[in-house]
């Protein structure tokens, strides 16, 4: 029996990258012999044991055919006389079919290191193409790894067009999508997944309320970019400076779906766009099954950022409206996570990169000054709920324009 560190670890220990969980492959063995040796089974569809002092976990060498539409319609066949090469030959992207010794000696039986040291995304072989959810995965990949300058292979772009062409691609779950996605919002790079999904034509197919934005124009004096894609890209890039949070950034993807909603004779203005973006911001959580909280600030993004950038020019009611409409009072969290994805929005144009966004500072100060209103002398002059509501506003909004009119 031998036993082989196999795929991501081994890559990211190459690249340098923090290393983290260990996958074991397991060859010349068979499940009543892994048993013996104490380990536990827990793979259904194949063998894979967690090893009884470790955890960790260890498959024994398979290969596989496909049998069925989709990402689950395979079988798989698991035998002592699987070799290392075989079980590697099935995986999705060349950098992933490495493997090592536990004393850490490199392993490349098909000769693929060279793709690590090039930095290309390369798939091993026209099996590749038999499982739709590897269209997500090489996406994934080049925005995890974008920071090291990696690039997709131009045979593999043109094989995932293909597979994104075949229809398969509906043939995930929700769950499988939004997953690969939360991991790509959370990479150094989440714009780049979404570039390489639009370049493979699987953006129209499974985020039609983003593919839509492209080509659609916006007012130059605001949006050198123009392109109202290509703006939420750059969103996105900025908001990924601003904050780890893949929540906020996948406010950031939804904020601006209204644009592609415009009637196009009022191109290139996009009055009213937050309204309409609301619908298919909310049929793209739906679809998703993206979780409650997430899809509960990407809404909020969506409905209100126009006011925010508007927040320099309001008046004290105004804006003790819009704190209360952004939960601000409750939530303070809530706020300062739109104030962040309202900065990214406004950073997120060619020539402001880098530019300053005294709205969110504005709205802060508003928040602490209002918050400094206390009801309890009206509680203590016997006042019923509606009463004190109404002079807790009405002196949360004298707080406010005493606090600004004074300032400016």
């Amino acid at each position: 029996m031998e036993c082989y560190i196999v795929g991501g670890f081994v890559r990211d220990r190459l690249l340098g990258r923090n290393a983290q969980d260990r996958d074991w492959v397991v060859i010349g063995s068979q499940p009543d012999e892994m048993l013996r040796r104490g380990f536990k089974p827990v793979g259904q569809d194949f063998p894979v044991f967690l090893h009884p002092h470790t955890g960790e976990e260890y498959a024994l060498a398979r290969t596989e055919r496909k049998t069925g539409q989709g990402h689950q319609g395979f079988s798989f066949h698991a035998d002592p006389t699987v070799t290392l090469a075989d079980d590697l030959v099935r995986r999705d992207l060349t950098i992933n079919a490495l493997a090592q010794t536990a004393d850490g000696q490199l392993i490349d039986p098909l000769g693929f290191q060279p793709d690590l040291e090039r930095r290309v995304l390369r798939h091993i072989g026209p099996a590749f193409g038999e499982d739709p959810l590897r269209v997500l995965r090489v996406a994934r990949f080049a925005a995890q790894l974008a920071p090291l300058g990696f690039s997709l292979a131009p045979e593999t772009a043109s094989l995932m067009q293909q597979m994104a062409q075949s229809g398969e691609l509906t043939s995930l779950t929700a769950e499988r999508v939004w997953q690969e996605t939360h991991k790509a919002l959370a990479s150094p790079n989440p714009a780049r997944y979404f570039e390489v999904l639009r370049q493979t034509g699987a953006l129209a197919v499974l985020f039609p309320e983003v593919e839509a934005l492209f080509g659609v124009p916006q007012p130059p004096q605001y949006h050198p970019e123009i392109d109202s894609g290509v703006h939420t890209l750059l969103a996105l890039t900025a908001c990924a400076q601003l904050t780890d949070d893949p929540a906020i950034r996948f406010a950031m993807l939804c904020h601006d779906l209204g644009k592609a909603l415009t009637p196009r004779e009022e191109w290139p203005r996009h009055i009213g766009h937050e309204a309409r973006g609301v619908a298919p911001a909310r049929a793209l959580c739906t679809r998703l099954r993206v979780p409650r909280v997430v899809q509960e600030l990407a809404l909020l993004v969506t409905a209100q950022h126009g006011r925010v950038h508007q927040a320099l020019q309001m008046r004290p009611a105004t804006l003790l409206d819009l704190l209360e409409s952004l939960d601000g009072f409750r939530r303070p969290d809530r706020l300062e996570a739109v104030l962040t994805a309202c900065t990214a929005d406004a950073r997120g144009r060619l020539g402001s990169e880098n530019c300053d966004y005294p709205q969110a500072d504005k709205l802060r100060r508003a928040l602490a000054c209002a918050q400094q209103v206390s009801p309890a002398p009206w509680v203590a002059a016997g006042l019923n709920g509606q009463a004190i509501k109404a002079a807790l506003h009405q002196a949360r909004v004298q707080v406010l324009a005493d606090t600004f009119c004074s300032s400016d």
